[in-house]
């Protein structure tokens, strides 16, 4: 039988798989991996941390959100509550004074009126002369008067903002071009 001798050579099929990494260069190489997964983990922590923290937060915010639609009103409506409460005053007193009773109504229409302020709603009630704005007036007819054309004539109802956006425009009748023909209005019938 014949033995094999210690110097004999490795066959390639006998070869260890890490034979293409230097000797020298391996125990460099397998810190420098456990070191990067351990950045990784980290990073993956960081990452998922991060993530549900993102979701908490947008999560609030839609609460927040739907909280503030929902009691958006609650403020204005304590400022009219005293407004309430002397309207329930007034149906309870039985006085007969008619100058008792107009005292009572302007008092509560000033109460009212510093609750719209409070709410910021400002009250639109153009000055005689004033020029027409189609943004804050509605004209309901124009009209014939010694004024500049284009001017309101008359406040028929006055128009209100809310936090400077129009809630109603004020209805006004408008001063016409003088000397001015009213352009007919031809019917459907007709062609």
């Amino acid at each position: 039988m014949e033995e094999k001798q210690p110097d004999q050579t490795i066959q390639p099929h006998d070869a260890p798989k890490t034979e293409a990494i230097p000797q020298e260069s391996t125990p460099l190489i397998e810190p420098a991996l456990v070191k990067a997964l351990e950045k990784i983990a980290e990073l993956e922590g960081n990452y998922l941390r991060a993530k549900a923290e993102t979701e908490n937060m947008r999560r609030r915010a839609q609460e927040d959100v739907e909280k503030a639609h929902k009691f958006a009103i609650e403020r204005f409506a304590e400022h009219l509550l005293p407004v309430l409460d002397s309207f329930e005053a007034a149906l309870t007193d039985s006085s007969s004074d008619i100058a008792k009773v107009r005292e009572g109504i302007e008092l509560t229409l000033r109460q009212f009126n510093n609750a719209l302020e409070k709410g910021r709603v400002v009250a639109i009630n153009p000055a005689l002369g004033e020029k027409f704005d189609p943004h804050l007036h509605q004209a309901i007819s124009m009209v014939s008067a010694e004024q500049e054309p284009n001017t309101v004539v008359t406040v028929l109802q006055k128009g209100y903002l809310i936090a400077e956006r129009v809630l109603r425009p004020a209805l006004v009748t408008v001063c016409e071009l003088k000397n001015s023909t009213p352009t007919p209005v031809p019917h459907a019938g007709l062609a």
